[in-house]
């Protein structure tokens, strides 16, 4: 089974996608991670990569695809994309470069959860600078304000998680990449959306549930 799993920032699709890759054996693709491990790796690709980065240039599209390329053709599982496809000219060449592996999309998986939540969800992190302890102030705030329960720290937000920095991301988000959805209405691949507000597991429950009814 091959997988793009999308959502605004915030709605969980890391989470989501490490448990599919629990449940159903699937292997998880973010092209941070392979970006990382190219460069780490000194690649053709990764050479590439690392000097647009080096310039502080986005890393462009054909670099990204390479990747993509060669993980369809080395994996020899299910694959879920987790932040891949991001724009419509992606969305465009994965078609081509799974039909070339021997590859098909099953189903687009989609997390919906209101912009608010969300904002609450990123704006509200405070994390623990001395034991890396994460809570939130709005749904799993410290015992004291301000103080990590384990170890006594003063907790930080980062910068970029302020409410005004996150309502600019989700204004990326939906320029750039929720067209994706209506893209992949248009085409045969089942579009599954899925309450992203509800508990972690319940999540990941309807998901495996949706998916078992499109494979019937």
């Amino acid at each position: 089974m091959n997988l793009i799993l999308l959502g605004a920032p915030g709605a969980g699709k890391g989470t989501q996608g490490a448990l599919l890759v629990e449940r159903l054996g699937l292997r998880k693709v973010s092209t941070g991670d392979l970006l990382r491990e190219a460069v780490r790796k000194g690649t053709e690709l990764g050479q590439k990569a690392q000097s647009y980065m080096d310039a502080g240039d986005l890393v462009p599209d054909e670099v990204i695809l390479g990747l993509i390329r060669e993980v369809l053709e080395e994996t020899d599982t299910g694959i879920i994309f987790d932040g891949f496809p991001r724009t419509l000219v992606q969305a465009e060449a994965l078609g081509p470069l799974m039909k070339d592996a021997g590859r098909s999309l099953d189903a687009v998986v989609v997390l919906a959860v209101p912009d608010e939540e969300l904002v609450k969800r990123i704006s509200g992190r405070r994390s623990c600078p001395s034991c890396n302890a994460v809570y939130n102030v709005y749904f799993d705030p410290p015992e004291e304000e301000g103080v990590c329960d384990n170890c006594g720290a003063e907790l930080v937000q980062r910068p970029d998680d302020n409410a005004e920095t996150v309502r600019r991301r989700l204004e990326v988000y939906r320029a750039q990449t929720e067209p994706l959805i209506a893209f992949y209405e248009k085409s045969p691949v089942p579009v599954l959306t899925i309450d992203g507000s509800q508990e972690v597991d319940a999540i990941a429950d309807d998901i495996v549930q949706a998916l078992e009814q499109t494979a019937v």
